[in-house]
């Protein structure tokens, strides 16, 4: 970010409002990259949040620099960003970057103000939208900014929600999900078992964490306090909202399951094994899942 700010502040000047050079803009991670759980092979889930006036123009007045409006600013340096991260250097491409995560959906704005990330979370944001929430956090920027997303995050995701429809959205999105990316028919008749999407693996368990704070952390604040599935899950066991037995399942599911899959993505094999190798774990997390959000769930 410092290495792109500086090659678009070179031609354009400071964004307008800006003071001492301080930047007024960060970058979100959501996903792996915000859970603190980048693999082998996982891409980039970034959002770009700035807080300045989108009409100011930048300062623009040394010699070669041509003035552009701060939503501009922001934009080249975006896109700077994401080129220096996608680049292919002789040693290879850093990272993949995915966008679809930003505000609004892929028909959004690339980069955002704060207070329109704010309005758009507390107004439109689908539930799945919120459960994305949960894995966010700034990876880059500003740090009173930085704080001040956090406080917002917080607030969004400690919202006090019917349990019932709370329960019913996470269900349907999570059988849209697994209908469109799990093994299909043929692969299910062969015993095979993705490791990610199929019933019992590790989306179920990401689901259901992420329900559990969209649930109870306005009753339990501290669930909101960390973007990582494991922490969240001792948090659970901290608040009494699952007993030691069902952590100790779901933790040891998860680093079973994500284990399993470093190795077969460094083989560049896809995420799928042999069902029986997956017991015990596939069967205690659906038995959880069963229990926390009903045994029509995963059926």
């Amino acid at each position: 970010m410092q290495m792109a700010r500086r090659q678009i502040v070179a031609r354009h000047g400071l964004s307008g409002g800006e003071t001492s050079g301080k930047p007024r803009c960060e970058i979100v991670g959501y996903g792996k990259l915000g859970g603190i759980e980048l693999a082998h092979g996982s891409d980039l889930d970034l959002v770009f949040i700035h807080d300045t006036d989108a009409n100011s123009q930048t300062t623009g007045d040394a010699e070669g620099q041509r003035s552009i409006d701060n939503l501009t600013f922001y934009k080249r340096l975006r896109q700077k960003i994401i080129h220096l991260l996608t680049t292919n250097p002789p040693s290879g491409q850093l990272y993949e970057v995915d966008m679809r995560l930003r505000p609004s959906g892929n028909s959004g704005l690339l980069v955002t103000s704060l207070n329109g990330f704010l309005k758009y979370q507390q107004e439109s944001a689908w539930t799945w939208e919120h459960q994305a929430l949960v894995r966010a956090r700034v990876v880059a920027g500003d740090g009173e900014l930085a704080k001040r997303f956090s406080e917002i995050r917080q607030d969004i995701l400690a919202r006090p929600r019917d349990e019932q429809t709370l329960q019913s959205d996470v269900i349907d999105m999570r059988r849209k999900m697994r209908e469109q990316l799990g093994s299909n028919a043929r692969q299910q008749a062969e015993g095979r078992f993705h490791l990610k999407q199929d019933t019992g693996g590790i989306v179920d368990i990401e689901f259901m964490v992420q329900y559990a704070v969209l649930a109870w952390s306005h009753k339990h604040p501290q669930l909101t306090r960390y973007p990582d599935n494991i922490r969240i899950l001792e948090n659970l066991l901290a608040a009494d909202r699952l007993s030691a037995q069902e952590v100790n399942q779901l933790i040891e599911a998860y680093k079973a399951f994500r284990s399993i899959g470093h190795r077969l993505t460094l083989q560049q094999q896809p995420a799928v094994i042999d069902d029986n190798s997956a017991e015990p774990h596939r069967d205690n997390v659906i038995r959880i899942w069963q229990t926390m959000l009903g045994s029509a769930s995963t059926t």
